[in-house]
């Protein structure tokens, strides 16, 4: 990856003990084997779970200077801007960290129609998987969204699908 290690970024604390890191007051971040953490996003204003994504230390430093967001694309291998090619950039209102920092969650507002899923729905979460007694009638997942927000092919054109089979 083309990325600093968060020991050569300024921006963030080296991770010394478990107090500083739990009780401390400086961004430690705890980047997994492959450099990156996990963020969950979702809608400011209705607390919506748009996303899973994933960030390195670059994708992380320009969340947090630019206020919007940034992502390190598995399928891609490259840094992301989410909504440079389809509009739909998140703005940060909040960014918070987990008790061991391994963990980001930014809470955002979603320019254009409020979408942020490449395939056109609101969310990235657009099925429900039956559990339980609800196996009963089947296992099929269940779309929660009854319509897509946007076409994926007038937004994206003729770029890749970034879903690796």
């Amino acid at each position: 990856m083309h990325t600093k290690s968060f020991a050569e970024n300024p921006m963030f604390a080296a991770r010394q003990t478990i107090e500083q890191v739990e009780e401390g007051h400086r961004l430690a971040p705890k980047f997994d084997h492959d450099g990156l953490i996990s963020c969950i996003t979702t809608d400011h204003a209705s607390g919506e779970v748009l996303m899973l994504g994933y960030m390195n230390a670059e994708a992380l430093q320009k969340t947090i200077e630019t206020g919007e967001a940034h992502y390190w694309s598995r399928s891609r291998q490259m840094l992301w801007h989410k909504g440079a090619t389809s509009g739909l950039v998140q703005k940060i209102v909040e960014m918070r960290v987990d008790d061991d920092q391994d963990a980001i969650w930014i809470r955002v507002n979603v320019a254009g129609s409020g979408a942020s899923c490449h395939v056109g729905y609101r969310s990235c979460f657009y099925r429900r998987v039956p559990v339980a007694t609800e196996l009963s009638q089947g296992s099929r997942l269940i779309f929660t969204e009854d319509h897509k927000t946007f076409d994926p092919k007038e937004v994206y054109g003729d770029a890749e699908n970034p879903t690796i089979l």
